[in-house]
């Protein structure tokens, strides 16, 4: 096991504090006997020996030189089918709309340069009934920010038009080898409504327009995109403001927007 040395292409940071492990898996809410646990990025395994303990699981890995340390440390949960492993890219095997076939539940300490998208695909993806990750603290506050908030944003609206994320706790560099340079979060999201794939695609295009300038007027910025006059009509009919910024705006406003323009 020392001979295995984390990779900076793979974004690699193996977690080894046993406090934290311990902590995540506190956290993770009483699932229904219905539900998968998925995990990605196995790394060393420690948090997926600690997943076991939930029942069975499948695990995703994108690094093959791991794949025989894995494979001997988990022989006998492989050999009961306790345990799936599952080796290659997560952002290939995640192409197609939705990553499983059943409800699943995602648990994962994310790699920091695929977490965003990651956990928007999860978002997106209606087999997934929620997640609970580890991401650098700026991401996972993004997600998590209330609504007038300097933090939040379009990944902000992303994650409530679709239920609720909330900050747990946060995890500093040393319980990592190597040390990452910036502090992680653990938030968790737990989905309670269901939108379409199409509309949420449809959102994120506006919030991206909406958010493209946060400190600009809400007006300004989707003035780039669309009609002055219709945005304005848009604004009168749903009480917003001209002078506006985009944290300043409801997800709910966000939506009536969408169906607007």
């Amino acid at each position: 096991m020392n001979k295995i040395l984390a990779k900076k292409h793979f974004g690699q940071n193996f977690l080894k504090d046993e406090s934290v492990l311990t902590q995540i898996i506190q956290s993770i809410p009483k699932l229904q006997n219905t539900l998968e646990v998925i995990e990605i990025g196995a790394g060393l395994g420690d948090l997926t020996n600690k997943l076991l303990s939930l029942g069975s699981i499948t695990t995703y890995e994108v690094d093959k030189e791991l794949v025989p340390y894995l494979k001997e440390r988990f022989k006998q949960a492989l050999s009961v089918r306790a345990l799936q492993l599952e080796v290659g890219d997560i952002l290939q095997i995640w192409e197609k709309e939705n990553l499983r076939e059943k409800p699943y539940f995602l648990i994962s300490n994310l790699p920091y340069y695929i977490a965003t998208p990651l956990i928007i695909k999860a978002i997106k993806d209606s087999m997934c009934r929620g997640f609970l990750v580890m991401a650098q603290k700026e991401v996972a506050l993004k997600f998590c920010a209330d609504t007038g908030e300097s933090d939040f944003s379009a990944l902000s609206v992303l994650a409530r038009s679709i239920g609720e994320a909330k900050l747990l706790f946060d995890v500093s560099p040393q319980s990592f080898n190597p040390p990452p340079k910036v502090t992680s979060s653990v938030f968790l999201l737990t989905k309670t409504k269901y939108e379409e794939k199409d509309f949420l695609e449809k959102l994120e295009k506006l919030l991206k327009i909406a958010f493209n300038m946060p400190r600009k007027t809400l007006f300004n910025n989707l003035a780039k995109s669309y009609e002055k006059a219709k945005i304005l009509e848009c604004l009168q009919k749903l009480g917003i403001g001209i002078n506006k910024r985009p944290h300043e705006i409801d997800t709910f406003f966000y939506h009536q927007l969408l169906k607007f323009l």
